[in-house]
């Protein structure tokens, strides 16, 4: 019987196996794919080894940092182009027409600390500055506590400022439209800085003056997946067993209620161990799998303790069979998994040199032309990338897929997703790219995430929560949980394995 099964080997898991190992405890690392890491992974493109999910972090309360620190990473950080994004928007002046502009700098979520100023102005024009400057002068209890962004921004604000600065941001950074984020999670401190301030635009200020200088994110030079590269060297000093091509069937309590013991029922798995140097990641499937031996129907582990790390959907499936209460979970207000694609393009084009849209673009809904939601010009934002690429050699990557609506490249074919991000990435970029010039193209499908951050997701979170206080010997965690970003994953996982440990140690 092991101590530990962990479900799951996203970085959640990872770090809540590498936690409870560091201590002595048996730990086996159970993967339902064969790359390890989840939405921290990395592909090769072009002969460029390239981030195919995430790539950078939020070095707010410093949590990714000293994780980091600990991993031996600290002389990896590096800091992205301080030039900042822009947004691609519908033309008002041009029916039919589009326009690219830098993003105001002094916003929280494209929230307007300044609406008067000429950044903002350029964006929302004046009647839209001067519509926004209302919330200066309008009383704060006509208005009441929100809990849905846009909502907020709509009442405080008026349409433009959500349109034109608010949405583009929320549906790059989270998938959703502002009117479906809870205030309280993608912006926390808000409503109570609305309150003492009497302004939103004062809110913002506020939240802003109390924010560390410097950069909001950060990355790791040679891709986040150093991180799980990291971790996985770590598990494997302390004796981790790490099965990929492994998922989980069932879980089953058995013991008493003062000393449970688990049964976990998974597919056998296909490999056995991840090696440090080559980590699998999504685009990647293999790199850091080596095989055993042949193996035939469901095969049970035992063990003291259980932490599921896997995206919400599964785990709320895999409770269920628990109890009726544990059942319920899933009947919650769950919003639906939108499925996000990356394009990533590699392409020889001297005249992206100038990097023309900063360090990339936010589109907003309805923008013509355009179907992609972000472009990120990569090698214009991170120094080691184009280093790597050579000069006149760019990476660039588009994010495609909207809450709420179908994904508009499923069903295209590589060549025609390729064409489409070329064009999309001609109208944001403004610059006539050679589709000859291309030197190597990937896509990347994220699909079955719950957002963390839909409104009512402290009340889901709470339900969870106070339900697993009361289930001995099992722990939930993960970016559905824990908010969106590996500033909010990281502390969350250490939180789940610091209570399992404690209680394998009977303290």
């Amino acid at each position: 019987m092991k101590d530990v099964i962990v479900i799951g080997g996203g970085v959640a898991g990872l770090v809540a196996a590498r936690a409870c190992a560091r201590i002595g405890l048996s730990v086996t690392v159970l993967e339902a794919t064969a790359a390890l890491g989840g939405a921290v992974g990395s592909h090769e493109v072009a002969g460029l080894r390239l981030d195919s999910g995430a790539e950078s972090f939020a070095v707010r309360r410093n949590a990714v940092a000293e994780f980091v620190d600990g991993l031996g990473l600290t002389d990896r950080i590096v800091a992205p182009n301080p030039a900042g994004a822009w947004l691609h928007l519908p033309d008002d002046r041009t029916p039919g027409g589009s326009l690219s502009v830098p993003l105001p700098k002094a916003g929280v979520l494209g929230i307007p600390g300044s609406p008067l100023a000429d950044d903002v102005r350029r964006v929302i024009g004046w009647s839209g500055a001067l519509r926004a400057y209302l919330d200066r002068l309008m009383p704060v209890l006509t208005i009441g506590r929100e809990h849905s962004l846009g909502e907020l921004v709509r009442k405080r604000m008026g349409r433009r400022v959500l349109d034109r600065l608010v949405e583009p941001v929320t549906t790059g950074v989270y998938s959703s439209s502002a009117d479906d984020l809870e205030v309280d999670v993608v912006a926390p401190g808000l409503n109570s800085a609305l309150t003492v301030t009497g302004s939103l635009s004062g809110a913002v200020l506020s939240l802003r003056s109390a924010a560390p200088a410097g950069s909001a994110v950060a990355g790791l030079h040679g891709g986040m997946s150093s991180l799980v590269g990291a971790l996985v060297a770590d598990l494997e000093h302390f004796g981790v067993q790490i099965e990929t091509d492994a998922p989980v069937t069932a879980l089953r309590r058995a013991g008493s209620d003062e000393e449970p013991t688990w049964t976990v029922t998974r597919r056998p798995a296909a490999a056995m161990t991840a090696t440090a140097s080559t980590p699998a990641t999504a685009a990647t499937p293999g790199d850091a799998a080596t095989p055993a031996a042949d193996a035939s129907g469901p095969e049970p582990l035992d063990a003291r303790f259980v932490i599921i790390a896997t995206p919400g959907a599964q785990a709320l499936g895999l409770v269920a069979s628990l109890s009726p209460a544990h059942a319920a979970l899933a009947e919650l207000a769950w919003p639906s998994p939108t499925a996000i694609e990356l394009a990533t393009i590699v392409i020889d084009a001297p005249e992206l040199d100038a990097n023309p849209r900063g360090t990339g673009a936010l589109v907003a809904s309805g923008t013509p032309g355009v179907t992609a939601k972000a472009l990120t010009h990569v090698t214009a934002k991170w120094e080691w990338v184009a280093a790597a690429a050579g000069p006149g050699r760019h990476v660039i990557r588009l994010s495609y897929g909207r809450a709420g609506q179908d994904s508009p490249t499923a069903a295209l074919s590589d060549q025609e997703l390729l064409a489409l991000a070329l064009r999309d990435a001609r109208t944001i970029l403004g610059v006539d790219l050679d589709a000859g010039a291309v030197q190597g193209f990937a896509r990347t499908v994220w699909g079955d995430a719950l957002s963390p951050a839909t409104v009512g997701a402290p009340a889901r979170v709470t339900q969870v929560r106070e339900l697993l206080a009361a289930t001995p010997g099992l722990e939930l965690t993960g970016a559905w949980l824990a908010g969106t970003g590996l500033a909010s994953v990281i502390p969350d996982a250490l939180a789940a394995a610091s209570r399992t440990r404690h209680a394998a140690l009977g303290l």
